[in-house]
């Protein structure tokens, strides 16, 4: 028997959306992010960092396969909700794991199944925006969705970090400093569930499969995946969606690392709260103001027009950490600087990458096309993360960034492969 259920137009959106969101994005950043600088800061090396945290993004790169046990099993109200409950375990076991002994094996195990999680969270609260709202709410909130993300973001990157490093000198103990700053993420996760258990709507369409509709849910399922791998152009569309992001998935993995690391090693030697401010307030600040920018210029010009400005934004200013490397000033209006620059052409490059998987999805399931797009675009992160470390420890800082510059050529490559229609974009 199903509770009596409230209309979700009786809801105001306003009090879910934005808290939804929010817990969306922190623990996604809390395990793929934060976990970096948390090993590092441990003491764990490069390689290690690079290839364990590069596999937590498993979960999110193959989550299309599972999508359908979360439509065939309970509702998305529930699954949304006790993944935020599942969250806050998994993020207190972190915390009582840091301080012990043998803790990089079992953070690790911890954080691989958050990672699990968090991106089954995210399968079903999709697929609850879309129940929960009419179709005027979802155009008109998917700006506030995307803005609270960023929020968690900042709040992640930023404000957890700075408070791992506050913490952690207030204690004299940088394992005591992480701990508790996990411990706070956890209390962060069960407030959010005990909230949002009040807040969210009961839509009428939000109901359990019928069992007999297990069959037509997998025949459906592989019709999907059929006619994904049919559409026009498919393999250059896949070589881009796995290279674009190559000097990038390097670089982002790497490079709060370096500003970690000593001078000896070839570091700047900053500490958590700068590196916080830097990289989770600055930096984030630069990705924001350049994704909300390329939305505009490809609104007015069309994806076509602006996809090799975006190309360029997103890959020459990677040479900033070329420029740190070589100088090692430890000037925080210098590095701000350098980290905002890169970001905001990060964003605004990165906006050409989402419009084209829009692009490509057009047609015949748009949505679960978009899905397989974004898992295609996670494992392009992941597999050159993975030896990132490796190959830094093996070329040193300064060589590791201009290894990185060489490799933008990739993106360039693949950019010149794919085919826009000239009016896609446009308003």
């Amino acid at each position: 028997m199903h509770s009596k259920t409230q209309p979700a137009n009786k809801t105001n959106a306003w009090l879910w959306i934005p808290t939804l969101y929010f817990a969306s994005g922190l623990p996604y950043h809390a395990i793929t992010s934060i976990s970096d600088i948390m090993y590092k800061d441990m003491g764990v090396d490069n390689g290690t960092i690079g290839l364990y945290t590069s596999i937590f993004l498993i979960p999110w790169t193959i989550k299309p396969l599972w999508s359908p046990f979360v439509e065939l099993v309970s509702t998305r109200r529930k699954w949304t909700l006790y993944s935020q409950l599942l969250l806050a375990v998994c993020f207190a076991i972190v915390a009582l794991f840091i301080p012990m002994s043998g803790f990089l094996l079992l953070t690790i195990i911890a954080f691989i199944i958050g990672a699990f999680v968090s991106s089954t969270h995210d399968i079903a609260l999709d697929g609850f925006y879309i129940l929960g709202l009419s179709q005027k709410d979802q155009s008109f909130f998917s700006g506030i969705r995307n803005t609270f993300y960023r929020i968690a973001t900042v709040f992640g990157s930023g404000v957890l970090v700075m408070l791992a490093g506050t913490l952690g000198t207030h204690y004299g103990n940088d394992a005591i400093g992480w701990s508790a700053t996990f411990m706070a993420t956890a209390a962060i996760m069960l407030i959010l569930f005990l909230y949002n258990r009040k807040a969210m709507p009961n839509p009428d369409s939000d109901v359990e499969r019928a069992p007999q509709s297990i069959g037509e849910v997998f025949s459906n399922f592989g019709d999907i995946i059929r006619t994904y791998f049919r559409k026009p152009g498919i393999w250059t569309a896949l070589l881009f969606l796995l290279l674009f992001r190559f000097p990038e998935a390097q670089l982002g993995k790497i490079g709060k690392l370096f500003l970690m690391d000593s001078i000896e090693a070839g570091g700047l030697g900053l500490d958590k709260t700068e590196i916080g401010f830097a990289n989770g307030i600055i930096g984030i600040a630069g990705l924001i103001l350049g994704g909300i920018i390329g939305g505009i210029c490809i609104s007015r010009k069309g994806l076509k027009y602006w996809l090799w400005p975006m190309v360029i934004a997103i890959s020459i200013p990677d040479a900033v950490y070329v420029f740190m490397s070589m100088t090692q000033s430890t000037d925080m209006s210098i590095v701000c600087s350098c980290i905002f620059v890169e970001q905001f052409g990060y964003g605004f490059g990165f906006t050409a990458y989402t419009l084209y998987m829009i692009y490509f999805a057009q047609g015949e399931y748009p949505t679960a096309h978009f899905a397989i797009s974004t898992a295609f675009m996670s494992l392009g992160v992941m597999l050159p993360s993975m030896m990132s470390g490796y190959i830094q420890q093996w070329l040193g800082y300064e060589n590791f960034f201009i290894w990185v510059m060489l490799c933008t050529s990739v993106t360039f490559i693949v950019s010149a492969l794919i085919k826009i229609d000239p009016g896609f974009g446009r308003k």
